[in-house]
C-alpha cells in the first residue's frame, strides 16, 4: 500500500513539474517571439534599461553574461561549445588574436544602418584595420587618481607609487597588459615591449610597488577610493569619473609617462545561432540616443560622431599621449610568466 502511495506521488509531482516547464516555457516564448541573444560583456557596461529597452522594442531575450578581464573572455570561449556565445566586446589586441585563433565571424555591416554613427577616428585601427571582424563600441584609457585631502603630494608619474609612505594604500585593476605596460612605462620601455631587460626594469618596479598594493580590482576598483580603503588608484577613466562624484577630493590625472587606450569591440562569436538578433542589438546601441544613454551611467568615451564633437578637445589630448595595447604573439608567454611572479 504504502509502494502505491509513494508510486502515485511521484506520478503527481512528475506531471507538475511538466505542466510548470511547459507553461514556462510558453511564457517565455510569448514574452520573447523573437528568440533569445547570448551576450558575454566587461562588467558595469551597458545600462540594465538599456537592455530591458531592447528587450521590449525587439521582442528578444538577452542572456547577458560577464568577465573581468580579456583573457577570461578568451579562456571563455575557447572551453565553449560553438554557438554558445552570439555577440562579445573584446578590447583591440585580443580582437587580433580571437581572429588569429578563429573565434569570430565576419561582420556584415550591410546589416548595420546606424554604423555610419561611428566616428571615422575609431575606424581601420591596427588589430583590425578594414573592420571586417570588429566596430567599435567603447574606449577606456587609464589614469592615476588619489585623495588630495589625505595625499599631500602631486601624484604625476607611475614611480610615485613606489613612495613608502603609500603602502597597502593603491587599487590597481586586475588586467596584466595595461598593468605590466605602465610598468613599462615606469621604466622607460615601450608598453609593449617585450624585450628581455625591459621586462626586468618592469619586474623590479613592480617588486617596489607590492608593499603599496592594497587589492587588484577590474569589477569595481572605485569602491576602494569611494569608501576610502585605499587613497590611490591606477584605475579606468570611467571608474575614476564615478569615484569623484562620490569623493569630491579624488584628483584625476594622466601619467607622465604615458598611458593604455583599450577600445572594447562589437565581434561576433563563431557560430553564433542568434546573428540576426546580435545584428539588432549592435545597431541599437549604435544610436545616437542609446549611446548617450551608455555614456551618461559608464562615462568612457563613445566613438559616435555627435559624442565625439560635443568633446573633441579632451579626446585629441587622450589619442595623442595614450597607446593601444598590441597583440605580441608567441611572446605572450614572457608577459604571463612576468604577471605570475608579479602576483
Amino acid at each position: 500500500m504504502k509502494k502505491k502511495i509513494l508510486l502515485l506521488s511521484l506520478l503527481i509531482i512528475i506531471l507538475i513539474s511538466s505542466v510548470l516547464v511547459f507553461s514556462n516555457k510558453n511564457i517565455r516564448n510569448n514574452n520573447y517571439k523573437n528568440g533569445e541573444l547570448n551576450v558575454l560583456n566587461w562588467t558595469s557596461y551597458i545600462p540594465d534599461d538599456v537592455i530591458s529597452d531592447f528587450e521590449k522594442e525587439f521582442n528578444i531575450k538577452v542572456n547577458y553574461g560577464t568577465y573581468s578581464s580579456n583573457e577570461e573572455l578568451l579562456a571563455k570561449l575557447s572551453s565553449s561549445v560553438e554557438g554558445t556565445y552570439d555577440l562579445v566586446f573584446p578590447s583591440d589586441y585580443m580582437v587580433d588574436l580571437l581572429v588569429q585563433r578563429g573565434l569570430l565571424s565576419p561582420l556584415n555591416r550591410g546589416k548595420l544602418t546606424n554604423a555610419e554613427n561611428i566616428s571615422p577616428l575609431f575606424l581601420n585601427q591596427i588589430y583590425d584595420n578594414k573592420n571586417a571582424y570588429s566596430l567599435p563600441f567603447l574606449l577606456a584609457y587609464s589614469v592615476l587618481v588619489y585623495d588630495n585631502s589625505k595625499i599631500n603630494e602631486n601624484l604625476r608619474s607611475y614611480r610615485d607609487l613606489l613612495n613608502e609612505k603609500y603602502k597597502n594604500n593603491i587599487i590597481l585593476i586586475d588586467d596584466q597588459r595595461i598593468i605590466i605596460g605602465a610598468a613599462l612605462l615606469a621604466s622607460g620601455a615601450d608598453m609593449n615591449s617585450t624585450n628581455d631587460s625591459d621586462l626586468k626594469s618592469a619586474l623590479d618596479f613592480f617588486n617596489g610597488l607590492k608593499p603599496n598594493i592594497k587589492a587588484f580590482d577590474s569589477d569595481s576598483p572605485k569602491t576602494f577610493l569611494i569608501t576610502k580603503e585605499a587613497e590611490i588608484g591606477l584605475i579606468w577613466n570611467a571608474e575614476a569619473t564615478l569615484a569623484q562624484l562620490e569623493n569630491e577630493n579624488l584628483k584625476i590625472v594622466f601619467p607622465t609617462e604615458g598611458f593604455a587606450l583599450s577600445m572594447d569591440n562589437y565581434c561576433l562569436a563563431k557560430g553564433a545561432k542568434n546573428s540576426e538578433n546580435a545584428y539588432k542589438f549592435i545597431d541599437f546601441l549604435l544610436r545616437d540616443d542609446i549611446a548617450a544613454r551608455i555614456v551618461e551611467e559608464y562615462p568612457y568615451v563613445s566613438p559616435n560622431k555627435k559624442l565625439v564633437e560635443n568633446n573633441k578637445a579632451e579626446l585629441e589630448k587622450v589619442l595623442e599621449n595614450g597607446s593601444y595595447v598590441k597583440n605580441v604573439g608567441a611572446e605572450i608567454k614572457k608577459l604571463d610568466r612576468l604577471w605570475a611572479e608579479f602576483k
